[in-house]
């Protein structure tokens, strides 16, 4: 129970902070090679690149679970607090029916990059590596936005007579 616990607290926090030690450390040996050692790496640019793409997948999960999105602070204002709530609950509905759109769309996106075998230019790893990110990004961001609606379907509830 403690550690999915702790995968529920801190799984998207950990591994963007680990993507972007990489990419930072990644592109540091880049600009180290170029300028001091008058060498290009041929792989560390695509690195970046994929890791990059992990990191924009998995952050909407994270905004949804830190309730960070961009929204109208007018509208929303203006609102009562079930109204707020309401308004919560209709944008985590809309999202949860964008994800099950999404989903098998993404799993077959990865299904035929296992069926090609294409590998990467210059790493030379398998693409449904890379390819897989959305397939990962949507499973994850289906759990924070049902996480969120049954937060929100709690609040509402506190309205009701």
């Amino acid at each position: 129970m403690k550690l999915l616990k702790w995968i529920d607290d801190n799984l998207e926090e950990t591994l963007l902070i680990l993507l972007l030690v990489c990419m930072v450390i990644i592109m540091g040996i880049q600009i180290f090679a170029r300028y001091v050692l008058n060498q290009s790496l041929s792989w560390s640019e695509e690195l970046t690149q994929y890791l990059f793409v992990w990191a924009t997948f998995l952050s909407v999960s994270y905004c949804v679970k830190k309730r960070i999105s961009i929204k109208i602070e007018q509208v929303i204002n203006s609102l009562s607090d079930p109204g707020k709530t309401l308004l919560r609950l209709l944008r985590h509905t809309l999202v949860l029916a964008f994800c099950i759109i999404m989903l098998p769309f993404c799993y077959t996106y990865v299904k035929q990059a296992v069926s090609l075998g294409a590998t990467s230019a210059a790493l030379k790893i398998p693409m449904y590596y890379i390819q897989s990110a959305p397939l990962v990004g949507f499973l994850l961001l289906t759990v924070r936005v049902i996480q969120a609606w049954i937060r929100e379907a709690k609040t509402m509830r506190r309205f009701l007579p």
